[in-house]
């Protein structure tokens, strides 16, 4: 855990973050932190110790990036996890038996699966909701849950769910609200100031944004709720790694700057799809008639580099659209300088059952895209070729399906 103590500087969080800890090594005067690999501290004397005694409890280079991160957020302090997977069981461990928690229907997979399970043997009970409904709002009143789930915007759809309309009910009800933070990062968006008691990161992705290091984070607005994510954080043993902290505190470095080629590359890529006769819906909070636009122009500061769409043709369209491929790695994950381009249906959310993505509104023809930092001229003649690959294949399929009606109708005719 980290905890901030001092002042918060006055400069710019792109200049924190890019000097977080410089200066700190006072013994050979380095100009970056060391990384601190050991296991256990020096005891002074039986029962007596410094600020570390052991790497699982606290370790001075992960507490320099749970530092960072907490002033990126607004936070008060912050835990480091070894996984986003781990920051989200972290931050559920403030749920008891018989508690309700709300999550979204579109949430990560992970995240749906995790969530799923826990419920199916008693730890706490779940309900999923469709958060971006404002009707959603008097549900919660309703059902008085302890803890609200926001992912926002939402994973694959991009839809937007209004933080400070829940961290608003969470208020009344005596709830805990947490916001899933890492389709934007700190960049974009920073829901503790919309109400948020919780903000929840897979620094694998923006943060670190090197696709190199798995790790997770959760930040707190108060100093109560940052002692008992650090305490459960401890007991589960899912502490973040020195080295991976390392990692994720380099990454940083170059976060801000990384955004904003991240979101220029992204919003070319929409227009383009927006243009293309075999995408029939793209999903991005831009667009002017994306259901959640206006609530994303008042609460993020950027529009994010997450992209999804949806092919006519669906599975036949999609298989040639990522066949042949060339600047859009097939993979899972997201935020890293490298494009990626993944199919929820098989392999994110592959983990809900069918009707569970069917409700949450993921076909076989969804797409999603992780846009790099690339060069846009090249990701941009890399997507038409695929377009062109995918409008071919739908048309071959609805001619050889035209063909066997006819020829169906034919058979009958001659009868």
């Amino acid at each position: 855990m980290s905890k901030l103590n001092r002042p918060r500087p006055s400069t710019s969080p792109v200049t924190r973050a890019v000097r977080a800890g410089l200066g700190a090594d006072s013994t050979h005067r380095a100009v970056m932190p060391p990384i601190h690999l050991s296991t256990n501290f020096f005891f002074d004397a039986p029962g007596v110790c410094g600020t570390y005694d052991y790497t699982r409890t606290a370790n001075p280079t992960r507490d320099l990036a749970a530092e960072t991160i907490a002033e990126l957020e607004g936070g008060c302090g912050a835990v480091v996890t070894s996984s986003g997977m781990s920051a989200i069981a972290v931050a559920t461990r403030l749920l008891s038996a018989g508690d309700l928690l709300l999550a979204p229907r579109d949430c990560y997979g992970g995240s749906y699966r995790l969530f799923s399970a826990e419920s199916n043997r008693g730890t706490y009970r779940v309900r999923f909701i469709s958060p971006w409904d404002p009707e959603s709002l008097e549900l919660a009143r309703q059902l008085r849950p302890r803890m609200i789930w926001i992912e926002t915007p939402s994973n694959p759809h991009l839809r937007i769910t209004d933080i400070a309309a829940w961290a608003a009910v969470a208020r009344d009800i005596g709830a805990i609200c947490v916001a899933d933070n890492t389709f934007l990062s700190p960049v974009n968006q920073r829901p503790l100031e919309f109400g948020a008691d919780l903000v929840v990161h897979s620094t694998t992705k923006f943060l670190n944004g090197h696709s190199d290091v798995v790790g997770g984070t959760v930040v707190a607005a108060d100093e109560d709720l940052l002692e008992e994510i650090a305490w459960w954080t401890n007991a589960m043993g899912v502490s973040g790694a020195p080295f991976d902290s390392y990692l994720t505190l380099r990454g940083m470095r170059t976060l801000h700057a990384r955004s904003r080629v991240h979101e220029a590359n992204a919003l070319r890529i929409v227009d383009l799809l927006d243009r293309s006769d075999i995408v029939t819906r793209v999903h991005h909070p831009s667009l002017p008639n994306h259901p959640g636009h206006d609530i994303a122009r008042r609460q993020q500061t950027g529009w994010g580099s997450l992209v999804s769409f949806e092919l006519r043709g669906a599975r036949v369209a999609v298989d040639a659209f990522v066949d042949g491929i060339e600047h859009f790695a097939l993979a899972e994950s997201l935020g890293g300088v490298e494009s990626l381009v993944t199919h929820p249906w098989t392999m994110t959310h592959a983990s809900m059952d069918e009707p569970a993505r069917l409700a949450a509104g993921i076909g076989e023809g969804l797409l999603r895209l992780s846009v790099g930092i690339e060069a846009s001229e090249d990701l941009e003649a890399d997507l038409n070729r695929a377009l062109a690959r995918a409008q071919a294949a739908a048309g071959a399929t609805r001619g050889a399906a035209a063909r066997t009606a006819r020829e169906a109708a034919a058979a009958v005719t001659a009868q």
